[in-house]
């Protein structure tokens, strides 16, 4: 579960609903909804979220209206949400402060990406030393602290734990756990990328058969769960 909570601001009630779905599956469950700019604008002052998925066209003013009023005492980041797309529309977002745009149609996997891509920049993962429920990883070393012991990291196993902390408690694609192991051509390698999550797990979990800390979600991805210090 991922704990950064998402304003969503759009008035077509279903598309509304669709986004909600598509981001409590990918593990943001802290999702509020708001059909007009004054919701909105009364959530955002009461709930203080982390990220606003902001639509261009309300019924009683307009996202750069509403974006104007954020921007007066906030830099929460704000993605645009538009059916337009002049290139106007999309300068205007930016010069009042959007940290991305997004033009409808798009697809659910799309609207994931740039969530997390613009959370990874707002809200780096700075931490070096992961706590986990049987370990702690040490990334600046690429070290494994369990019981006593020190185990170290492979390059690839590096790699794909640091893709997780970027974004802890989230779904992380098989795709994008691929890319981060071998690179941008990774077609046909999940089944390595299941012997490296399986060494992973030998080597951080107290049992690697009963995972508490490197969790499939099937048919999306892993998430790593990191425990409060």
């Amino acid at each position: 579960m991922c704990e950064k909570k998402i304003l969503v601001v759009d008035d077509e009630v279903d598309l509304l609903q669709m986004i909600e779905t598509t981001l409590n599956t990918e593990g943001f469950t802290n999702v509020l909804t708001a059909i007009s700019g004054d919701e909105a604008l009364s959530l955002f002052c009461s709930e203080n979220p982390d990220l606003i998925l902001l639509d261009v066209m309300l019924p009683d003013m307009n996202g750069f209206s509403l974006l104007k009023k954020i921007r007066n005492s906030s830099v929460v980041p704000v993605i645009m949400l538009t059916a337009k797309g002049e290139a106007n529309d999309r300068f205007n977002g930016f010069e009042l402060g959007a940290d991305d745009y997004i033009i409808k149609p798009f697809l659910p996997k799309e609207l994931i990406l740039r969530i997390q891509a613009v959370l990874r920049r707002v809200y780096p993962h700075d931490k070096k030393t992961l706590r986990l429920h049987a370990s702690e990883v040490d990334l600046a070393k690429a070290q494994v602290y369990k019981n006593g012991s020190i185990l170290p990291l492979t390059a690839k196993e590096f790699n794909i734990l640091s893709k997780l902390a970027e974004t802890p408690g989230c779904v992380v694609t098989i795709g994008s756990l691929c890319r981060a192991a071998c690179g941008e051509i990774w077609e046909g390698y999940e089944n390595s990328l299941m012997a490296h999550i399986r060494h992973i797990r030998e080597k951080i979990e107290e049992d690697p058969s009963s995972p508490q800390s490197l969790i499939l979600i099937r048919g999306l991805g892993y998430k790593l769960i990191i425990e409060e210090t």
